[in-house]
């Protein structure tokens, strides 16, 4: 692997040189001491011809140049274009749907090799052009023998030493960062990076993803909010998917959706109705919800529907996690920041100790200012970053099971600052949690998690039973001494007498000359004499 991550590096390293990505750098307006670097990398003491293509382009070539896990990268930083210049937010969209794919005839020898089957045996009409091409996968369109339209995504070959090049690199950036800073440790990069390193070997099973999507579907089975392919299971294997083709609008079509006259603030609304639902009521959202993801039904413009596609990256809480979050979520939209800081503090999130009026102010302090304003005027990269230095303050630790719940937040809002810039999210969301809490508390969720306990009754009287069995019996599961196990050596059953003997002298406390000890002691001598004799 340190074979690997070295000439990982060296290829990170002439990517950068090859599309002039230092130059990007040292344009920012950075520090002097980090300004100063460039006169310390040789591949800048020697003139340079200028590259005929514009940064985003540089930048969005390198990325995909370097693979999967900086291609994704991409895909977040596009959604966010309140923290890009429009050229470089335009660029990086590309790496949604348009990543240059890999030869079609590899693609069929993988599918064949997968089915078992040549692809004329299977599919009725194979188109070779791929539909669409992303950082894992590329999808054909064709027809099953039993009419149905369909999409075959195929993995990318050869992916899995390059994510294991980068993850190795990933992992040593964070296994130093929490070395040499305080503040990282409360990060946990070590535990994030292993959770991102589950996600996208996970995203690399479509078994997975088939799973996923099979259950999305089920959640939202004859929902007017979403609607989720349906899977040919029968076809379907590691490293092959077949579902229904689905037709829609990309959500970031704009102009078609304008002119199929779309309505954007229903659209914007249940996008955020979708999320919590499939956050708070079924604990299992959508976590790679980037546009290229994403679609919008051509059936009911004025009832707009999603469409969802590659369920590759799914997330879920634990109980304790929805509850926690949901009460933080809650009171902040009633501006009750003692409450949110309390939380905190009985979650484990920050310190036992914390003082919970500095608490309190702090978060008061980053949180008003945004009420009462349009998602339009809000910029959550602010927000966070004043956020993240408040947690440092108070030594707050990030959450690495929430780390997919943030990336998906960030997904979210930069489709609703596009789709409907004036959404009031406050107003969308807190029907939405208040509703939820109340069936929390509802006789029928009480009566049900009543139900669940009673029918645990027996399997906890049964561990009982066992606890209490071990505990008049500690040495009942012991294996048998050696002198019982052989029979047939009478020299182990004598030792094993004497060793008993023994012990029960040192037991009882004293040497073996004292009174009340002597039958021990003569057992003990007898077994020696026999011993030593034969």
């Amino acid at each position: 692997m340190k074979l690997l991550a070295v000439r990982r590096l060296l290829r990170i390293q002439r990517v950068v040189i090859r599309y002039r990505l230092d130059d990007l750098l040292f344009d920012l307006p950075l520090p002097w001491f980090l300004l100063a670097l460039r006169y310390a990398l040789p591949w800048r003491w020697f003139p340079r011809k200028p590259l005929d293509l514009s940064r985003g382009a540089r930048l969005r070539l390198a990325l995909q140049d370097l693979g999967p896990i900086f291609i994704k990268f991409g895909q977040i930083l596009s959604t966010r274009r309140d923290l890009l210049p429009e050229d470089i937010a335009d660029e990086l969209m590309r790496l949604q749907d348009r990543v240059p794919p890999f030869d079609s005839q590899v693609a069929v020898d993988l599918i064949e090799a997968q089915l078992g089957q040549k692809i004329s045996d299977v599919f009725s009409r194979f188109d070779i052009e791929p539909l669409a091409s992303a950082s894992v996968a590329q999808v054909h369109a064709a027809q099953l023998k039993s009419g149905e339209e369909v999409v075959v995504k195929v993995i990318r070959p050869g992916l899995k030493p390059i994510i294991a090049q980068d993850l190795a690199w990933l992992f040593i950036l964070a296994r130093a960062a929490e070395k040499l800073s305080a503040d990282a440790r409360l990060l946990h990069p070590v535990d994030v990076v292993q959770d991102y390193e589950k996600t996208i070997y996970d995203e690399l099973d479509l078994l997975r993803e088939a799973a996923n999507a099979s259950q999305l579907k089920r959640n939202f089975e004859g929902s007017p909010l979403l609607y989720v392919p349906q899977v040919y299971w029968d076809w379907c294997r590691p490293k092959v998917l077949v579902m229904e083709r689905i037709y829609g609008i990309q959500v970031t079509d704009l102009a078609t959706l304008a002119d199929q006259r779309t309505d954007m603030k229903a659209l914007a609304e249940r996008g955020v109705e979708i999320f919590f639902t499939q956050v708070f009521r079924d604990s299992f959202f959508h976590a790679d919800m980037h546009p290229g993801n994403i679609f919008v039904s051509t059936v009911n413009p004025w009832s707009p529907q999603y469409i969802a596609i590659d369920c590759g990256i799914v997330g879920s809480l634990t109980p304790q996690d929805q509850d926690y979050l949901a009460r933080n979520l809650f009171a902040f939209f009633k501006r009750d920041y003692r409450r949110v800081a309390q939380l905190h503090i009985d979650s484990g999130w920050v310190p036992a100790e914390t003082k919970l009026n500095e608490f309190e102010a702090a978060i008061r302090t980053v949180c008003e200012p945004i009420f009462e304003k349009p998602l339009k005027d809000i910029s959550f990269g602010q927000v966070l970053m004043r956020l993240f230095q408040t947690a440092r303050r108070f030594n707050m630790e990030v959450q690495p099971q929430l780390v997919l719940l943030q990336k998906t937040l960030l997904n979210i809002e930069g489709l609703g600052r596009q789709l409907y810039p004036d959404l009031d999210l406050w107003n969308t969301a807190q029907p939405f949690l208040e509703r939820w809490m109340r069936e929390r508390v509802s006789p029928k969720t009480l009566l049900g998690n009543l139900q669940s306990q009673v029918e645990q009754l027996p399997h906890l009287a049964n561990m009982t039973r066992d606890l209490l069995e071990r505990m008049s019996q500690p040495h009942a599961a012991d294996p048998a001494p050696p002198w019982h196990r052989r029979k047939d050596d009478w020299f182990l059953r004598l030792l094993g007498a004497a060793h008993l003997a023994g012990g029960a002298v040192l037991a009882a406390g004293g040497p073996l000359g004292e009174a009340g000890h002597w039958p021990a002691g003569v057992m003990v001598a007898v077994g020696l004499y026999l011993v030593v004799r034969r």
